[in-house]
């Protein structure tokens, strides 16, 4: 199954030359986007301080993910489609050979993604529409196998959830407030309704 989706997600994007210029080019500017929306949620603040908390512990949440996928990269190996299947699986823009299990993009985008959801659900909703679709897109390019992303997906989510726990939380709250001692928010932005 993993393989069919691969080859019909991989199929379309050649045969459907818009499809895959839109894919490609979110692709090619999704990690600014999503650490852009990181720096600026920490960056705005918020008058209670609600948006910076979000910002960090959405960073936190990524950077302790992608640690934990590059673990699991090593210990996998798990070869990248196009890496596995040279002639079934077209290659749109030069990628490194190296293991694809579990998505690092996937990975972070869905940490984000569920650290921004656990503190307002509108925002988090909004990011996880794009993770999903950068998820998708990673596949469609051949980069990646479904459950490459799907791995990712959870992985992120799991981090974020786990320092959502009362402990962490607290002590990432603290340091969010501590950042805002440094960087003066501006008047008027605030986290839900």
């Amino acid at each position: 199954m993993d393989t069919a989706i691969l080859h019909a997600l991989n199929d379309f994007a050649v045969h459907h030359d818009g499809f895959e210029d839109a894919v490609s080019r979110y692709e090619a500017v999704s990690q600014a986007l999503f650490l852009g929306l990181v720096l600026l949620l920490v960056a705005i603040g918020g008058e209670d301080g609600a948006l910076r908390r979000a910002g960090v512990a959405a960073g936190l949440g990524a950077g302790l993910a992608l640690a934990c996928a590059q673990l699991l990269a090593r210990l996998v190996e798990r070869p990248r489609p196009f890496v596995a299947d040279p002639t079934g699986v077209h290659l749109f823009a030069h990628h490194a050979a190296d293991p694809g299990f579990p998505s690092d993009h996937a990975t972070a985008a869905f940490a984000i993604a569920t650290a921004l959801a656990l503190r307002d659900r509108r925002l988090g909703a909004v990011v996880g529409v794009l993770a999903v679709v950068l998820a998708a897109g990673r596949v469609a390019l051949g980069v990646h196998y479904p459950s490459d992303v799907l791995a990712g997906a959870v992985l992120g989510a799991a981090c974020s959830l786990a320092l959502y726990a009362p402990a962490p939380r607290s002590l990432i709250d603290g340091l969010a407030d501590t950042t805002g001692l440094l960087l003066p928010a501006p008047r008027g932005w605030t986290l839900g309704p």
